[in-house]
């Protein structure tokens, strides 16, 4: 059993940075490949960054490419998304999930576990 909690999201300005954490209990997450998803109001939700347990193999949504980084430490059970140059369309609740396997890391159906969200906010 995996429990996620995210954090770091807030109201920005267009142009400016957060960094979103992901933090998990259980002995196995570091076996996890790890997603970051996001839903806008009045749309379905869409795969931001994923990650590998190892090599750390990562992958992007052709909209954050360049833009977002994903990282994982996992001595601290913990997986980061750090986002750059933010603009209004990246408002969103952002999702972690996790799940077992490397394949396919786009399709959400394939996670097991989700964290509650956090607020991402960017204002024009």
């Amino acid at each position: 059993q995996v429990q996620l909690v995210e954090s770091g999201g807030g109201l920005v300005q267009a142009g400016d940075s957060l960094r979103l954490s992901c933090a998990a209990s259980g002995r196995t997450f570091s076996t996890y490949a790890v997603g970051w998803f996001r839903q806008a109001p009045g749309k379905e939700r869409e795969f931001v960054a994923a990650i590998t347990w190892s090599p750390g193999i990562t992958q992007y949504a052709d909209s954050v490419k360049g833009r977002f980084t994903i990282s994982r430490d996992n001595a601290k059970n913990t997986v980061y998304l750090q986002m750059n140059s933010l603009k209004p369309e990246d408002t969103a609740v952002y999702y972690c999930a996790a799940r077992s396997g490397s394949g396919l890391l786009a399709r959400e159906f394939l996670y097991d576990y989700w964290g509650q969200g956090t607020q991402v906010t960017v204002s024009s």
